[in-house]
């Protein structure tokens, strides 16, 4: 049951910037019950930050059209979307690490995963080069969840290393196939919407014709970013 702990912004800075500077001492010391609010409170507070960079950006037309044509809106949408992929993520790596051996519960696991999005600021700026965000994201998600399967989990290192190795590479392959399809579309839309420039202009032939173009190349950039 969450719990109605005060909300402290000066423990979440803090606890943002242990996770960043020292991963190993701040998940040696993590509180591992508790409540789910301060967890919850903390991602929530990472991912909005998240969705104001990411804003700004769309401002100026940078990073990705996909994840920044959402706007002033991805303030509100990155909060509630992070929310509920970490009760996902948090299900997920409490069975692998119940699976490698640890007696932890799953509050201890959501709290490992919250906490990890310390990082989401951080790789909302770098996202701005493509693929960057998206490697180091899951590059640095991955030490992240490692450093807690050693520190909170007690599992043996060589295991854990092995075990979250292969899963952050599944992660990788996964995020940038999805990034690759994501700009590809995007770019198929962006010269499709040159191609409908002028059509004003056009003869009712000619407007058919580019109007039956985009709708084709939406399709097949669609197919493609499958």
């Amino acid at each position: 049951m969450v719990d109605s702990s005060k909300f402290d912004i000066s423990k979440v800075v803090d606890d943002a910037i242990s996770v960043i500077t020292n991963p190993t001492d701040f998940y040696r010391n993590m509180q591992r019950d508790g409540g789910f609010a301060e967890p919850i409170i903390f991602l929530v507070v990472m991912a909005a930050i998240m969705g104001v960079i990411l804003t700004v950006f769309s401002l100026f037309g940078a990073g990705r059209i996909g994840a920044m044509a959402v706007g002033f809106g991805a303030i509100i949408f990155m909060p509630i979307m992070a929310l509920i992929m970490s009760f996902v993520a948090a299900a997920i790596m409490f069975v692998i690490w119940k699976l490698m051996g640890s007696n932890e519960s799953f509050e201890t696991a959501y709290r490992c995963v919250a906490y990890a999005s310390a990082i989401y600021p951080v790789v909302a700026i770098v996202s701005i080069i493509p693929y960057v965000g998206t490697i180091i994201g899951v590059a640095w998600g991955t030490f992240l969840l490692f450093t807690a399967s050693v520190e909170v989990h007690q599992l043996a290192r060589n295991t854990a290393m092995i075990v979250m190795g292969i899963l952050g590479f599944i992660m990788l392959v996964m995020n940038l196939s999805g990034e690759i399809g994501s700009r590809h579309f995007e770019s198929r839309i962006e010269q499709m919407g040159n191609s409908m420039e002028g059509i004003e202009d056009m003869t009712p032939e000619e407007a058919g014709k580019a109007v039956g173009e985009f709708l084709k190349g939406l399709e097949d950039g669609s197919k493609k970013s499958e």
